[in-house]
């Protein structure tokens, strides 16, 4: 099946965004963007940016959304501010824009009847009392981050039952080119100290686990999320494998040929111990499964000169 409908993607400079964009354009299709600019980056829309049209503009405001949306029958919604430890600062901030631009979304997908994929987070997990992590397993946030995202979770059930088509995907640890310093994960950090011959630093011991998935195919599952006949879902997007931090230095250091050992920081406050996605769901229903392996997208990254554009 084929999209053949105009589509808006908010946060669309930001790193899964404008990842989801690229493809949409190759593919042909009528794509409108929404970005703030405050955490995306135009130079992430650079390589399409005159097969697009780009609106800097904020999710908070409905009028401006309402014109974006009003011929519109598909939204992926990516913009959040994401910071875990920013949240802890700015807990209005982080609530306005993640649930009450959320929910004008939402507001207006009952108005004008398109459909909404959006992004979820595996943190509202919290610290789980199991693994892997099923889609109805207990949500208990640990920071007011994962907080707006289980607020937006409510939200979406909310609205599916008066007849919004929404589904959430809880993202895990996303990883791939493009990620914005401000809110890089792990890898991105390691490779970043690879580059200048400088060990991975860890916080504390290294024995926590995650589940990284690539950013392919996390555009995947949202482009198979958005075609299928599902009106309202929450599904887990991860691998259904988890490395430790501890051992995630030592391939990447391996991968680099360099005679590195990792260091070891204070252990991040909130830090959860373990996260690994069970996957069944969406290999069910959506027929998605990962396809890029972490080691070897590590290994290709570092063989490339420099490491360009990580």
């Amino acid at each position: 099946m084929v999209l053949d409908m105009k589509i808006l993607v908010t946060g669309a400079a930001g790193f899964i965004g404008s990842h989801i964009v690229e493809y949409l354009v190759q593919r042909g299709d009528d794509v409108t963007v929404l970005d703030n600019l405050k955490t995306g980056k135009k130079e992430n829309l650079a390589k399409i940016n005159d097969k697009i049209n780009f609106v800097n503009g904020d999710i908070r405001d409905y009028k401006l959304l309402e014109k974006l949306v009003n011929d519109t029958t598909s939204v992926f919604h990516e913009a959040a501010l994401a910071s875990v430890p920013q949240s802890f600062n700015m807990k209005d901030e982080y609530f306005d824009v993640n649930v009450n631009g959320t929910e004008n979304i939402f507001k207006l997908a009952k108005e004008y009847g398109f459909k909404i994929v959006y992004a979820s987070s595996s943190s509202v997990y919290g610290n789980p009392k199991k693994i892997p992590i099923k889609e109805n397993d207990d949500r208990k946030p640990i920071n007011p981050y994962a907080q707006t995202k289980l607020e937006d979770e409510y939200l979406a059930k909310k609205y599916s039952e008066i007849g919004v088509s929404v589904i959430g995907l809880r993202y895990f640890n996303v990883f791939g080119r493009r990620q914005s310093k401000e809110y890089a994960g792990v890898i991105k950090l390691f490779l970043e100290r690879i580059k200048q011959k400088m060990s991975p630093k860890i916080n504390g011991d290294g024995l926590q686990t995650r589940d990284f998935v690539h950013i392919d195919d996390v555009v995947r599952a949202n482009i198979l999320a958005m075609e299928s006949n599902i009106k309202h879902e929450f599904f887990n997007v991860g691998t259904g494998n988890s490395i430790s931090i501890l051992d995630l230095a030592n391939v990447v250091i391996n991968a680099s040929g360099l005679s590195l050992k990792p260091i070891h920081g204070p252990e991040l406050s909130g830090d959860i111990r373990a996260s690994l996605a069970d996957t069944t769901l969406i290999r069910k229903l959506l027929n998605w499964e990962p396809k890029m392996r972490l080691d070897d997208w590590l290994t290709k990254i570092i063989s490339e000169k420099d490491f360009q554009d990580i």
